[in-house]
């Protein structure tokens, strides 16, 4: 989940009234339900997101349309549709292809040598903040090209989630201009898709067979809880939506989510330094990632 650039914050914020209580009111009520926190020099941009959804409610001051999010019958769908403004995401194919190379190389092998002495041959990835789907269809093309070599006779599942409706939705459908292609190959681009008009590609059914899409709120201990089994997290550029109390949380349940030898990737400027201090952080070219030792581990090493 990531989101696009905006205007300066110092032009923007003088745009809007971000004194007005009932905003403070509403950032407060997205914290409690979303985790996603927004400081007050970020403030502008909700109340931006606000005046969109309270535009088509038809409300005319924030205090109207806190009422909408909190007292009216309609507060759960109005709340959600909100959260659709805020969370808006831009990502693209193979954008993290260091990340994809420890994977490939180091990681899989790893895991392939692990689960095989204990006779299970089955790999499951979670893409936590998937927004578009342009991350869980890469992880899907990695792995089949490899089912011929390294996962040969190993089965795979991808569970792939967001905060967004709206970006879900595009996920499904699978249906990708040029922005979200130019890191994929021709090779791939002809293997992977199918041409639905002269500037739009579709992916695959074999890639969509692959993956389970899914609306999962993060700070949704609930649900959360009950996500385990999995043996590699991507959670890239989700974290710092949220203040630390959040983040904590958040990374607490993918330790617990993850089975041992799991590892968690987050986005390239991301860390869990004054985090969360359970995962060993490993080395690799190019990027890092985080391990979920088994239990007894000793060391501070890699694994």
């Amino acid at each position: 989940m990531t989101t696009p650039g905006a205007a300066p914050a110092d032009k923007a914020t003088a745009a809007y009234d971000t004194s007005d209580p009932a905003y403070l009111k509403i950032r407060d009520l997205i914290y409690q339900i979303s985790g996603i926190y927004q400081s007050q020099e970020k403030l502008y941009l909700l109340i931006s997101r606000c005046e969109r959804r309270m535009s088509a409610v038809n409300a005319k001051t924030a205090s109207e349309y806190l009422e909408h999010l909190t007292v009216r019958g309609n507060r759960d769908t109005e709340l959600r549709l909100l959260l659709n403004e805020i969370t808006i995401g831009e990502t693209y194919m193979f954008r993290s292809p260091f990340q994809l190379e420890a994977l490939r190389n180091v990681i899989l092998p790893q895991m392939i040598e692990a689960k095989s002495k204990l006779g299970f041959k089955r790999i499951r990835f979670w893409s936590a903040g998937c927004s578009t789907g342009e991350e869980p269809y890469t992880l899907a093309m990695l792995l089949v090209e490899e089912s011929e070599k390294l996962l040969k006779g190993w089965s795979f599942d991808i569970f792939a989630t967001d905060l967004n409706d709206r970006s879900l939705e595009t996920a499904k459908a699978g249906i990708y201009g040029a922005y979200a292609l130019r890191n994929t190959t021709e090779q791939l681009r002809n293997k992977y898709f199918k041409p639905i008009d002269d500037k739009r590609l579709q992916v695959t059914q074999q890639l969509k067979s692959l993956i389970r899409f899914d609306r999962v709120n993060l700070s949704d201990d609930s649900k959360m809880v009950f996500l385990k089994g999995i043996d590699i997290i991507f959670c890239c550029n989700v974290l710092i939506y949220f203040d630390l109390a959040s983040k904590r949380r958040v990374v607490q349940h993918f330790y617990s989510n993850l089975l041992p030898n799991g590892y968690l990737f987050l986005g390239h400027a991301e860390s869990l330094y004054q985090v969360e201090d359970t995962f060993r952080l490993v080395h690799f070219a190019g990027t890092t990632a985080y391990w979920k030792p088994p239990a007894g581990y000793i060391g501070g090493g890699k694994p």
